[in-house]
């Protein structure tokens, strides 16, 4: 329908102008910063709008709606899946997938090399830190994610490209910076280790409620659901 279709759109244009302002006030060009479009519980045919918007990149939280959508959507885009993945799911998204935002144990990362060695295929993923602590929240503690980064560097099919956290909610985002300073410091730390098969070329931090500010603190890559869709069940 028209209607939903300036929805979306109108969503889009406004998000768009908050992440130019944010990138703005870090000394970055919107272009700078990718939004991957959170596709959680959204209908194909809302998600085409999106694509006819020209945004390609699309997350998923869960690796069943994930594959559902990756076949019914017969189009080009990238996926992402940013949930908690589970070892014996794997298989399922090894081949679909863009980029995993969600990697937090040795085990993951281990089932993820296995399946891609066997397709013949690089995987690029993210470790998930916990930065908050929040028991609530998948990801590794800060104190062992560069342990966890070293590990997966000796892997040959599975490629770590930076890392991904999430934020406690909170009405006021001032009051959660402190997580995406806190990556983005770890980030460059680990960075400086020089690790030949691994990158810290992506923060992967900020939603609906706090990317402005995730932004402000150096993300590149932000998850975006219901500031472009309305909110969902």
């Amino acid at each position: 329908m028209i209607g939903e279709l300036d929805y979306i759109k109108r969503n889009l244009y406004s998000v768009m102008e908050r992440i130019e302002k944010a990138a703005s006030k870090s000394g970055r060009s919107a272009k700078d910063i990718k939004l991957v479009a959170v596709t959680k519980t959204v209908e194909p045919d809302r998600i085409l709008k999106i694509l006819d918007e020209g945004i390609v990149d699309l997350g998923e939280n869960r690796v069943q709606e994930l594959t559902k959508k990756y076949d019914i959507l017969n189009r080009e885009c990238k996926w992402h899946l940013i949930g908690h993945l589970q070892t014996n799911k794997v298989k399922y998204i090894v081949d679909k997938v863009s980029l995993i935002h969600s990697v937090d144990r040795i085990e993951l990362a281990k089932e993820i090399q296995k399946k891609a060695e066997a397709i013949g295929k690089t995987i690029d993923v993210l470790v998930q830190v916990n930065v908050s602590g929040e028991e609530s929240k998948f990801g590794i503690c800060v104190q062992e994610a560069y342990g966890l980064v070293r590990e997966i560097n000796s892997m040959a099919n599975v490629r770590v490209k930076g890392l991904m956290t999430m934020a406690p909610y909170a009405e006021n985002p001032e009051g959660i910076r402190y997580v995406f300073s806190r990556l983005r410091d770890l980030s460059i730390d680990i960075n400086k280790e020089k690790l030949d098969n691994s990158s810290m070329d992506i923060l992967s931090m900020g939603m609906s409620n706090d990317f402005e500010v995730a932004i402000e603190e150096g993300a590149n890559v932000v998850r975006i659901g219901t500031a472009l869709f309305g909110r969902r069940s």
